[in-house]
């Protein structure tokens, strides 16, 4: 495949390389929390069925600020595109944070 037709390389950081900071911007927007849901729930996921409503262009975008967060990792397999949690790499960095948020998000919209 000639170099201008593919796609460019996923950038994935290192868990010593996590920001605070940008891992809670990753985790502040509702689409996004529904991925981190859905992924929570099963290992790994092709990135066109995830239960959001945003068009695709949106989609890439919220997979790009979850990823560079380093809150999911995700590899290419042909022309389809998988996403896994990166759960444990968040828990060894920043204990705790991932479920505190999750679990603070899950109860938010359980509120009457």
């Amino acid at each position: 495949m000639p170099r201008s037709q593919r796609r460019p390389a996923l950038i994935h950081p290192e868990p010593d390389e996590f920001d605070l900071l940008d891992v809670l911007h990753a985790l502040s927007d509702p689409t996004r929390m529904t991925i981190v849901q859905t992924l929570r729930a099963a290992p790994e996921r092709a990135c066109g069925t995830f239960p959001v409503e945003v068009a695709p262009s949106t989609l890439t975008h919220h997979f790009r600020v979850l990823r560079e967060a380093g809150v999911i990792r995700q590899r290419e397999d042909g022309n389809r595109r998988w996403t896994a949690l990166r759960g444990e790499d968040l828990e060894t960095r920043f204990p705790g944070v991932l479920d505190a948020i999750v679990t603070a998000y899950e109860s938010e919209l359980t509120r009457p």
